[in-house]
């Protein structure tokens, strides 16, 4: 088996997740109840927190614990239906289902909704935003890494844009989806000047079902229930989760500068063995020449005759994980990031996505390329 899908999830931390889950069997109790085994389950909670914060340069109560990353992209773009009046939304045309989806929702709501254009390279500028935003647009989502095709985008410097343009004005809410950054390439959140950001442990090795919102700016929850996580996420704690999440975010980050070192070399390696192969185009085309632009965990190309379809089909069948695009979307046909880049309908089907991990190793990239090639062949 050559796994090459981890932008979709990460092979588990199996130690890590042992461990903790062996934690969790000690701090069983309900972290909100006041007996001693409840507050020792609540200290077991709150230092994980901690550890969490002190990763990401921020303050504890700044860190509330989700469900994941589709949680916490929605949780405060929905804290709008607790203002008084409609507003209008800004968010970018590549971001994630979680988002793109959501900001549907509102529309039907009544909320207007901006689509802020990316470029050919699927890259949002900061003037891209300004250029879209309106006078009543009270929330803005940029992705900090897309999921598709890797490109990183100018979150920093998008968000000082909104601060100077907010001034004096009604304060935008900057929200960013960082599950394809956080612990994967040097990511500031603490001097982003966004006021949210989501993230999904599984995309580290954390199990399934845990996540947090990075939280900086004063907002009212519109799911309500026992006010857990200062009522922003109510829900009793998933404190197993929680655990492993802390422990494998604590792995990547310690081991973050040689695993983003490795992961450049790997898909240097990859992009110029794929250059070599006729009928292999890259997406977008300037991919090869924009390197740092990108996250060196994830490559998207296209092969000019054969339904990317097809090819995740075969691969698959001679052991190889790879994937066409999102696995949320993977159940539809439509493109709609490679769609806003303009990328040729046929060759959006043809499209797959490639993404490698810390334990990848470049025997199994040669490997995959060996069989890309001799699959190709059966086509011919």
């Amino acid at each position: 088996m050559i796994y090459l899908d981890w932008a979709a999830t990460a092979l588990p931390q199996e130690d890590i997740i042992t461990e903790t889950l062996k934690k969790s069997f000690k701090y069983f109790a309900n972290p909100s109840a006041k007996h001693f085994l409840g507050k020792e389950a609540r200290a077991a909670l709150e230092e994980a927190r901690s550890e969490v914060a002190g990763l990401l340069n921020t303050s504890p109560e700044n860190i509330i614990f989700t469900s994941g990353g589709t949680e916490g992209d929605y949780i405060p773009m929905l804290s709008l239906l607790s203002q008084p009046s409609t507003c209008s939304i800004a968010v970018s045309n590549i971001e994630h289902s979680a988002v793109r989806e959501q900001a549907a929702a509102m529309k039907a709501r009544g909320y207007k909704i901006l689509q802020i254009p990316a470029d050919k390279n699927g890259l949002i500028s900061a003037d891209a935003v300004l250029n879209t935003i309106d006078s009543d647009t009270a929330f803005v989502s940029v992705m900090a890494v897309n999921n598709e095709t890797g490109a990183i985008q100018p979150i920093a410097e998008i968000g000082k844009a909104l601060e100077e343009y907010s001034k004096g004005k009604r304060k935008i809410h900057f929200h960013t989806d960082a599950v394809q950054a956080i612990g994967k390439i040097p990511f500031e959140l603490s001097k982003s000047a966004v006021h949210s950001a989501s993230f999904s442990g599984h995309k580290i090795g954390a199990p399934r079902g845990i996540g947090f919102l990075y939280l900086t700016k004063n907002i009212e929850s519109f799911i309500r229930g026992g006010g857990q996580e200062g009522g922003i996420r109510p829900g009793t704690e998933n404190l197993a989760g929680i655990l492993a999440l802390a422990g494998c975010l604590k792995k990547y980050y310690t081991n973050l500068e040689n695993y983003v070192l490795n992961a450049k070399k790997l898909m240097d390696f990859l992009i110029d063995e794929l250059s070599a192969i006729e009928g292999i185009s890259f997406i977008p085309a300037m991919r090869p020449q924009l390197r740092d632009s990108f996250s060196p965990w994830i490559l998207h190309f296209a092969v000019k005759e054969l339904a990317g379809e097809v090819l995740l089909r075969c691969l698959s069948d001679k052991g190889i994980c790879i994937s066409t695009g999102s696995a949320c979307s993977s159940r539809k046909k439509v493109r709609p990031i490679l769609e806003s880049m303009k990328i040729d309908a046929k060759m959006q089907q043809n499209s797959v996505r490639v993404s490698i991990g810390p334990s990848t190793q470049k025997s199994e990239l040669a490997e995959f390329l060996k069989i890309l090639k001799e699959t190709l062949k059966e086509f011919s």
